[in-house]
């Protein structure tokens, strides 16, 4: 028995007045054709009233409660891009080269307009790592992954840090461990501040983290790759956002030996990859991420079908729907929901794979908020043990299906364990 969990980021969303959402519109029928051999029903990633960030939902939505296994997102980057920090002496961050306005300091966009190519972010990265903070005390690590993003890893040659500090990225907020979307959030830079004032650790952290992002102010507004942008009318990199401190990896119980299978993963995202690794999966690398999407899409089902080969449960999450959803582009959202069905979804169907099928997505990203959400999001589970209820994917069918309301997204897993392998 084998079971792939297909992950389509971002594609749920908030019913329209007519009930409908990109899934629903969108023209996908091998995704439906599927689905109507399984079974629907909904789940919570973080339980009602969350808007979770990726990488809670994901370790969620595998089985490990976030609110007792999180500890910030910034270490799981870094794990995904090779980087084990060093605990206790260094801080990592989830990090965007992102465009202000560098008199006043306000958030012009979080992503460079989506612009920034992935070789331009690497120049930029060069010239901020390495950076000497606190006089000789600490220092600035800075890794570019993919078009705007990086990880930012803060240290120190003697002392202790601490990631129990705040985002200088408004757009999300810290509760505890957690990141959460925050509805309609200021424009304004931030400082990172100790979660705890009386945190001596926490207070070095965010002390040095501004020296370093004022630091690459000054730095990044002169860099060639900006003023090359400038004269092209393109937006600049001039600034690097910094969320989701953490100081640690989660310790948890391996993956397979949780569930007594075999797991692995298809992550494109550092974040996934770095999910994966920590929790003991077997990962199948990926490399294309700006080719056509036929070519992406079938590198991830080539791969997907190569670690089907050598694990129970592969793990797939295909990063599409996401960002049309928090670029407010309805059509966007639709076409990447539609180009998954055509060159993923087809291939399941045309091969006649009949093994286990669990579809949802890790959070809501509804295209009117343009931000992640606390919506209910779909799930569908496919398989010749359990009862098809007939339906088509969408949110409205997933709250008349037979798998009902899961409150938290880790209790996903364990019933999906129990109705599909035992």
């Amino acid at each position: 028995m084998k079971l792939l969990f297909l992950v389509l980021d971002g594609a749920a969303d908030r019913p329209n007045e007519r009930g409908e959402t990109p899934l629903s519109m969108a023209k996908k029928p091998n995704l439906d054709s599927l689905s109507v051999k399984g079974a629907l029903g909904f789940h919570y990633p973080l339980g009602v009233g969350r808007a979770p960030e990726s990488d809670a939902a994901v370790l969620s939505i595998l089985g490990y409660d976030p609110d007792k296994y999180y500890t910030g997102r910034g270490p799981l980057e870094a794990l995904g891009v090779g980087y084990s920090i060093r605990e206790g002496v260094e801080v990592a961050f989830r990090a965007n080269f992102a465009t202000i306005d560098p008199e006043s300091r306000v958030i012009i966009d979080r992503r460079v307009g989506r612009s920034l190519e992935s070789w331009e972010a690497r120049e930029l990265a060069k010239a901020v790592d390495g950076m000497e903070l606190g006089g000789g005390l600490g220092y600035a690590r800075v890794i570019a992954t993919i078009g705007h993003r990086a990880v930012v890893v803060i240290g120190v040659k003697s002392g202790r840090l601490s990631g129990d500090v705040t985002n200088n990225d408004p757009a999300y907020a810290r509760v505890g461990k957690v990141s959460v979307a925050v509805p309609n959030p200021d424009k304004m830079l931030a400082q990172v501040r100790p979660l705890n004032p009386q945190d001596e650790a926490a207070s070095l952290t965010a002390r040095l983290a501004n020296e370093f992002v004022d630091k690459a102010i000054s730095i990044l507004k002169d860099h060639p790759i900006n003023r090359e942008r400038a004269s092209k009318g393109k937006l600049q990199a001039n600034v690097i956002l910094i969320r989701d401190a953490g100081d640690s990896l989660p310790k948890v119980t391996p993956i397979n030996q949780l569930y007594g299978l075999k797991f692995g993963a298809v992550a494109e995202m550092p974040v996934e990859r770095g999910i994966a690794r920590a929790l003991g999966m077997d990962v199948e690398e990926v490399k294309l991420y700006d080719a056509p999407k036929d070519e992406v899409l079938g590198e991830r089902f080539e791969a997907t079908m190569k670690l089907l080969d050598r694990v129970d449960v592969a793990y797939v999450h295909l990063k599409g729907p996401d960002e049309p959803g928090h670029d407010g582009d309805l059509n966007g959202k639709i076409k990447a929901i539609e180009d998954i069905d055509a060159y993923y979804v087809a291939k399941l169907v045309r091969e006649n794979w009949d093994e286990s099928l669990l579809v949802t997505s890790d959070h809501a990203t509804p295209w009117m908020l343009k931000a992640h959400s606390d919506d209910p999001v779909p799930i569908m589970l496919k398989s010749s043990r359990v009862k098809a209820d007939g339906l088509t994917l969408s949110e409205v069918n997933a709250a008349k299906g037979s798998l009902g309301k899961f409150e938290y997204g880790w209790l996903i897993m364990r019933r999906v364990r129990e109705m599909v392998f035992d």
